[in-house]
């Protein structure tokens, strides 16, 4: 059991944030290929983890220790997930700020209907986790996660210590950073043609609105999307700093 121990449970918690973060979680990334990597990272992670308590699995304090593994683990993979539907959220106001809000489709990954502008910033925020190392931000979580909360049988003294809840605050004023700009461009653009409906009224505005409010949100997105390594990266380290030590 002291051979078993400090490798059981880091990988039960390794695997339960592949099961839940974004990018890993897909049905791309096959459950066996998912299972060996979890195994492969519990592994090589032994020389940081050393005092670990040796936890019997067969006895009465497993099905505890069960519990605050895969808890700890989705509460990571979770605090990724808000990161990207930060910049998600963010997409579905610049969409709705731009009349394309009807141009939605079914995201098989998420079981709902997604914009296209959303799905458009996911896609970059994808690229930006990959480009900026976010998959060794979270095997690095994994690791801290040991020293902040060890294994142990209490969960509920875990999860009140993580504080996660606190990432819900972040979700919406973060989307909001993101999409400041365009969404004042946007409202700037729709002043602009409230008053030119107003000088001429035999205009129709409808007709020349939508491909101006389009204009103007492309102009906008490809002007502020080199800028969105700044906040993306910003929310990954406060997510990975409620893992770290404390």
């Amino acid at each position: 059991m002291a051979w078993l121990s400090p490798l059981w449970w880091p990988f039960l918690r390794t695997l339960a944030v592949f099961t839940s973060a974004p990018i890993l979680s897909t049905k791309a990334f096959p459950v066996r290929a998912r299972i060996a990597l979890a195994f492969f990272v519990a592994l090589a992670a032994q020389p940081s983890l050393l005092g670990q308590p040796i936890i019997s699995m067969t006895g009465p304090d497993a099905y505890g220790a069960v519990i605050q593994q895969v808890g700890v683990g989705l509460a990571i993979g979770f605090a990724i997930r808000v990161v990207f539907s930060a910049v998600e959220l963010a997409g579905e106001l610049v969409g709705f700020q731009m009349g394309l809000n009807y141009a939605a489709f079914f995201d098989p990954s998420l079981n709902s209907q997604t914009s296209a502008v959303a799905r458009f910033f996911s896609q970059m925020a994808t690229f930006l986790f990959v480009v900026m190392n976010g998959h060794l931000m979270v095997l690095m979580a994994i690791v801290n996660s040991f020293t902040a909360f060890p294994v142990e049988q209490n969960f509920l003294q875990t999860l009140q210590q993580m504080k996660i809840y606190d990432l819900g605050s972040s979700l919406f004023s973060s989307a909001l950073w993101i999409a400041l700009p365009m969404i004042g461009m946007l409202m700037f653009t729709n002043l602009a043609l409230g008053i030119v409906s107003r000088v001429a009224p035999q205009m129709n505005i409808y007709a020349i609105g939508f491909p101006i409010t389009l204009s103007v949100g492309l102009i906008g997105i490809t002007a502020t999307l080199p800028m969105l390594d700044q906040p993306f990266m910003a929310l990954m380290v406060r997510a990975i700093d409620i893992f770290s030590i404390r």
